[in-house]
């Protein structure tokens, strides 16, 4: 099974970005989405969408035509894969940011990865489980280097990512 994750896309996909996603079975955005043309776009591309609340995601920087949307987003997912699940978080709530992957991998101990943003950084902490994954930013603001996005496949033995950068 294909996902592509992204995160902090403050309602924009960067082009190229959208270009790496299509024809991946589901869509994880971990939040800081911007508004609901950002999901539309998605579900055009017949990208199943599992998404959840970043800090920006509030209705004074929404727009008002997409309050009813907004109030239906979680602020944290479980996606149950082929081989373990997958949980999602904007994990702006978890701080201090030096001990943020100690306490997503307690918090989701049980979780085969977890998947954050906010930082718009792209990181893989593979080193122990769950991974703590991050695809930075696939929007056009903050990118460090980029916009960014990672390919998750997830087989019931065996998962491999893969992560992207495009220049903008």
């Amino acid at each position: 099974m294909k996902i592509a994750i992204i995160s902090d896309t403050h309602g924009t996909i960067a082009p190229g970005v959208l270009d790496l996603i299509r024809g991946s079975e589901l869509c994880v955005h971990a939040g800081d989405i911007g508004n609901a043309a950002v999901l539309q776009l998605l579900e055009m591309e017949n990208i199943p969408v599992v998404a959840v609340l970043g800090n920006n995601d509030i209705a004074a920087k929404w727009p008002v035509r997409d309050a009813g949307i907004l109030k239906k987003i979680p602020s944290e997912q479980f996606v149950d894969l082929p081989g373990g699940q997958l949980c999602v978080e904007h994990g702006h709530r978890v701080t201090p940011v030096k001990l943020r992957h100690d306490k997503l991998r307690k918090k989701y101990n049980n979780a085969k990865a977890v998947v954050y943003g906010h930082s718009h950084r792209l990181v893989c902490d593979q080193d122990q489980y769950p991974w703590i994954l991050n695809p930075g930013a696939a929007g056009l603001s903050r990118t460090f280097g980029g916009a960014s996005c990672i390919i998750l496949t997830a087989m019931r033995r065996r998962w491999t990512i893969k992560t992207f950068r495009i220049t903008i």
